[in-house]
């Protein structure tokens, strides 16, 4: 049996292709490749989160300055408040006193009137006091939680001459806070014999002087403050306003 020629003769060598000298020698280079490439990966990574951080505190910082300042401006208004405390706890308390703030005082507004007369001598007058209710101003004040409140009291009194006006409410000022709304005057008839009360008239004030020269009408606004309350909100207000003077 004659053997396979193709098989007993040699095999040629197949066809090569020559690779670029950096690929057949980048097997000495690729642990250094890849060691830089993953510190390459690595840093970016790390400037990736240091800028996310750096980024966090600087919200931080800017909700801490926030905080920083909403406590400092509070320290200041606290500060601004207690001076005003030290500086108008006097002053409060004297107007406390006298009647400005708190409860009207009816009694002592009469009692006042009273007084005044006895020490002018004036002759009898009459009073009648209306039902407390809101002061309207002119301008805005600001109040706080208080409320200004006045009664109107209308005064009808006999007097000798003119100035007995003017000492009468210069005695009531030193006696109370009021604002003189407004005045008449006119000249009676008959000199003696002091008139009757004008009808609905709340008290009347006597001794002094049997008669005057001149009958005066007055209408006065007693004024104090009191905290705000819901039950006279809605009444009528008084618009405060001097008038003309007597």
């Amino acid at each position: 049996m004659n053997p396979n020629p193709a098989a007993l003769s040699p095999k040629k060598p197949a066809n090569t292709i020559a690779l670029p000298y950096w690929i057949t020698e980048f097997a000495q280079i690729r642990t250094a490749g890849l060691a830089a490439l993953a510190a390459v990966i690595i840093g970016a990574t790390l400037v990736a989160v240091t800028a996310a951080q750096r980024h966090d505190a600087d919200a931080d910082l800017q909700h801490a300055t926030r905080l920083r300042d909403t406590a400092h401006s509070r320290y200041a208004h606290v500060d601004s408040e207690k001076r005003d405390i030290r500086n108008f706890q006097r002053r409060y308390l004297e107007l406390r006193q006298r009647g400005l703030i708190g409860e009207e005082r009816r009694l002592e507004w009469v009692d006042a009137i009273r007084q005044v007369q006895e020490e002018l001598q004036l002759p009898p007058l009459s009073y009648q006091i209306e039902p407390q209710q809101p002061v309207r101003l002119e301008a805005a004040m600001d109040l706080g939680d208080y409320q200004l409140r006045g009664s109107r009291m209308r005064l009808h009194m006999e007097l000798l001459h003119e100035m007995d006006l003017f000492d009468f409410l210069g005695g009531l000022h030193g006696r109370g806070f009021f604002a003189a709304q407004d005045c008449s005057l006119k000249r009676l008839a008959a000199v003696g014999g002091g008139q009757a009360n004008p009808a609905g008239a709340g008290g009347a004030s006597g001794a002094g002087a049997a008669g005057g020269n001149l009958g005066v009408d007055c209408t006065l606004n007693w004024i104090t403050m009191a905290p705000n309350a819901g039950a006279i909100t809605s009444a009528p207000s008084v618009a405060l306003a001097t008038g003309r003077r007597p």
